[in-house]
């Protein structure tokens, strides 16, 4: 386990991270008051997108704590259970020590001395009565313990049951938001498809997408380079692979592209009359989870234009990897993520017609073939 930082260790990185965030939000407001004809249906993705998002995190969320609460009572029914059947056991049991308690009544005593009777067997009689009494007494101890027991079994199932109600209740809701945030950007799409039939010119959108990236990726870069804080460390978060602590340059050849899927082209990837993409599409299930290649920090997490829901993971050294046009972002700026950690889910934002993820690799802020650091494909 990692030892725990020094308070001002912490508070430098919180302040980096401030820091950050605020030059993102600032270069977002910038980049969006620059566009040109922003009433244009491809701005309304925005919400859309972002609403799906959100509703698709919220639910995720929320089917993890059924999962939690199903364990949970699942537990609770098989002590019940346990409990139901030493209660039977234990019946059983008093109701024969009481029978034989009642069949050796207590003896007279007096008229046994005047009879003749052994003293000896009356004192062994009495002895006998008194373990019988003693047994019974304590038989009804724990049998009051063990209905106590139950009944608040049977008050927390109860309660929990209700709990998991209003979870699924609250699923279903959020189910019916994410199908209606759905069904709004299909409208909006082929509001987008009818403009771009209109005469819009697809090449002049991909360099703007394209160059607004490159701008974002080197702010990012540059605040790094100033608040080392804001970015990954060696020791922030144990990787799950390879192992904790290796640098990110030693990765090559030994990462994992983000989803399993199908391979849309090369880098650099012929897009247009001589557009390039900077990194690979991969065609992919919508809902499928979208994996950080390295243990990193989440220094952008947003949508873009043209890139849809937008995930960006620093890994120190200057790397970075780029996840685009996914259905929900699952991580905030700032949270760290292990190596095999989901962190957003497949989709098709940003006004793509296909499911996938777009994938780049970074460093210095140029990007860079990532196939020739994946290793089995």
């Amino acid at each position: 386990m990692l030892a725990a930082l020094p308070a001002t260790v912490t508070a430098t990185r919180e302040d980096d991270l401030k820091a950050l965030r605020a030059r993102i939000e600032a270069l977002r407001t910038e980049l969006g008051s620059r566009e040109v004809d922003r009433r244009e249906a491809r701005d309304a993705l925005r919400a859309s997108e972002t609403a799906i998002s959100e509703a698709t995190r919220a639910l995720a969320t929320l089917e993890a704590q059924g999962r939690q609460l199903r364990t949970s009572l699942a537990r609770i029914g098989d002590r019940r259970r346990s409990l139901e059947q030493g209660l039977a056991a234990r019946r059983r049991a008093l109701g024969q020590l009481l029978v034989a308690r009642s069949r050796a009544s207590a003896p007279d005593v007096v008229r046994l001395v005047l009879a003749g009777e052994d003293p000896n067997e009356v004192a062994r009689q009495m002895h006998y009565l008194s373990i019988l009494s003693q047994a019974a007494a304590r038989a009804i101890e724990a049998q009051r313990g063990n209905l106590a027991e139950l009944e608040r079994l049977r008050d927390d199932s109860a309660a929990q049951a209700r709990e998991l109600s209003e979870i699924e209740a609250r699923q279903r809701a959020d189910r019916e938001k994410v199908l209606a945030e759905r069904r709004e950007r299909r409208r909006v799409l082929e509001r987008v498809a009818v403009e771009l039939r209109a005469g819009r010119r697809e090449m002049k959108q991909m360099l703007a997408d394209e160059q607004r990236l490159s701008r974002v990726v080197r702010e990012i870069s540059r605040v790094l380079a100033s608040r080392p804080g804001a970015g990954f460390q060696p020791g922030d978060r144990e990787q799950a692979s390879p192992a904790p602590g290796v640098p990110f340059a030693s990765l090559r050849g030994r990462l994992e592209l983000p989803v399993r899927g199908e391979l849309a082209g090369r880098f650099p990837a012929q897009r247009s009359a001589g557009a390039r993409a900077k990194g690979l599409f991969i065609r992919a299930q919508q809902g499928d989870p979208v994996k950080a290649v390295a243990a990193g920090r989440v220094v952008y997490s947003d949508w873009m234009r043209g890139f849809g829901n937008l995930l960006i993971v620093d890994h120190g050294e200057a790397y970075l990897s780029v996840y685009g046009n996914n259905e929900s972002l699952l991580k905030h700026t700032g949270e760290t993520v292990n190596a095999g950690e989901t962190v957003a889910t497949v989709g098709a934002s940003g006004g793509r017609e296909e499911s996938g993820v777009y994938f780049e690799l970074r460093h210095l802020g140029q990007a860079f073939d990532p196939l020739r650091w994946v290793g089995n494909r």
